[in-house]
């Protein structure tokens, strides 16, 4: 039991990056951190994804930037971003009704603000080094958490990949007993320790899946020869997610530091079964949908990746609480998984980290000591009640993205509101007028207020452009009208 000014041990289940910036969060406090991993060492080249796949690539933005930014590891940021490449936009492709290719670039931020591509497996070996470099850290590999006692603060873990964690017999794995006095749950969208806590808290659950699956593909670096500019290694345009939408489905490429991309293909359901009846017609249907692919991916690796690697679900997770006592709180996609549309499933997990450790700080007589089992009920409660909203809301956006990135991209009225947008935050800059997509990615402001001030926004375009329409002076009376709502809206504090 945890007794205020005494050190607690803080066990965090999970040690991809939530969970390991949440391991560094604690260890930072002062707190006895052990870390309890699934998986052999993520570190380890060998050690096999839990999807069997390298898995969508990262696309890191301010929320995730700005949780490590106050980690207290003052060259942690730095690290990770020299690892990283920056994306500025989209880089949309498709072709003419003549047929001719084209490439049309939407940039993300009217300012030049941009995103951060980010290798999984990278990231997550400079937060791993980053703990090891930690004298109050321990790592538990290759432990799977098997039972829970949130009253007792007791766990259970089988250890697994080891002659020595056998018995006598050879047939059973070792288990091990541990206590603890608050464990973190960072462990994935089918996390262990969500299932033993829905034992004990009076937890909701939602868990949907959308008719899409997806299947990784890769577009190989080009070789350079000699000292040659280090971009040519890039088939295509590094500083983009590129987007080839097909209205009902999409492929998608995001760049990696080794002049590779992370390709991936989202496709209903129906779809795959079409082409996994017949997977010689992959590059037709390729050469039909994505133009250009086939030039940059040749068509046997298209069929041979599409047949070897997994057609995988996409779910979305919604629950409430995250919490039980002062024993246990859920993180990261344990307590919110999300669709990658929005790119922010692992920055929302990034930013539970700071804004859980910032409850417990407020929480705590100062932020160097630790809190009593009193005061840290509190805090978890507070820390459910207060991001349970803005989880739930980014869920939302997270599939209506989906809309977005494989349809709306090319649409003329899309285009015409964002540039409508951007320039009113340039025109009217007073009046705090941001897109959406720049309030979450480039901003902190919390998810459920971004979705309120872009519903604001909306109300109010469509005020303006419907006084525009009426033209000649209705038009200009229109206008004025609007700007005069807009300003005392801003007065009154609805921005």
């Amino acid at each position: 039991m945890a007794v205020e000014g005494e050190r607690q041990k803080i066990v965090v289940v999970g040690a991809g990056p939530v969970g390991a910036l949440a391991a560094i969060y604690a260890a930072q406090r002062g707190h006895d951190v052990e870390i309890y991993e699934l998986r052999s060492d993520l570190r380890d080249p060998s050690t096999t994804p839990l999807n069997f796949s390298r898995s969508i690539n990262l696309a890191l933005s301010e929320r995730g930037i700005n949780a490590m930014r106050h980690s207290g590891r003052t060259d942690l940021l730095e690290k990770v971003l020299s690892e990283t490449i920056p994306m500025r936009g989209r880089m949309i492709h498709s072709k003419t009704l003549s047929g001719e290719f084209i490439e049309q670039s939407q940039d993300y931020d009217i300012y030049g603000r941009a995103l951060h591509a980010a290798d999984r497996g990278s990231l997550n070996k400079t937060l791993l080094d980053e703990l090891e470099t930690m004298p109050n850290v321990k790592f538990f590999f290759s432990h799977k958490l098997t039972g829970a006692d949130f009253k007792a603060c007791k766990a259970w873990f089988e250890i697994s990949h080891s002659e020595s964690s056998k018995d006598t017999t050879g047939t059973r794995a070792r288990e091990v007993e541990i206590e603890f006095d608050l464990m973190i749950g960072a462990d994935g969208a089918h996390s262990a320790v969500r299932y033993h806590l829905m034992k004990y808290a009076r937890l909701d659950y939602e868990q949907t899946y959308i008719d899409t699956l997806w299947c990784e593909f890769s577009i190989e670096a080009k070789e350079v020869q000699g000292s040659g500019d280090p971009s040519d290694k890039f088939a295509i345009s590094p500083n983009h997610l590129h987007i080839w939408p097909g209205k009902d489905f999409m492929f998608i490429a995001i760049p990696s530091s080794d002049g590779s991309f992370t390709c991936t293909l989202f496709l209903p359901s129906s779809h795959f079964s079409v082409l996994e009846a017949t997977p010689s017609t992959i590059p037709s249907f390729f050469d039909a949908h994505f133009p250009g692919v086939t030039s940059i991916i040749p068509p046997s690796s298209l069929i041979q990746s599409f047949t070897t690697n997994p057609h995988l679900p996409l779910i979305s997770i919604k629950c409430q609480p995250y919490h039980y006592g002062s024993s246990v709180v859920i993180i990261g996609d344990a307590a919110h998984a999300m669709v990658p549309f929005y790119g922010q499933g692992m920055n929302a997990g990034l930013e539970d980290v700071f804004v859980l450790f910032s409850i417990l700080d407020s929480h705590s007589p100062s932020p160097s000591s630790l809190v009593s089992t009193y005061s840290l009920g509190h805090a978890l409660a507070t820390y459910s009640t207060h991001r349970r909203p803005d989880a739930h809301a980014i869920n939302d956006l997270a599939l209506q993205n989906y809309t977005e990135m494989r349809a709306s991209v090319i649409s003329p009225l899309y285009k015409a509101r964002k540039y409508l947008e951007e320039h009113l935050s340039i025109w009217l800059p007073g009046l705090g007028w941001r897109t959406k997509y720049s309030r979450v990615s480039f901003g902190n402001e919390r998810y459920r207020e971004v979705v309120r001030s872009d519903e604001r926004q909306g109300r109010l375009l469509m005020s303006l452009l419907g006084g525009l329409s009426v033209g000649g002076l209705g038009g200009l009376i229109g206008l004025g009208i609007w700007g005069l709502r807009l300003v005392r809206g801003r007065r009154g504090g609805e921005f």
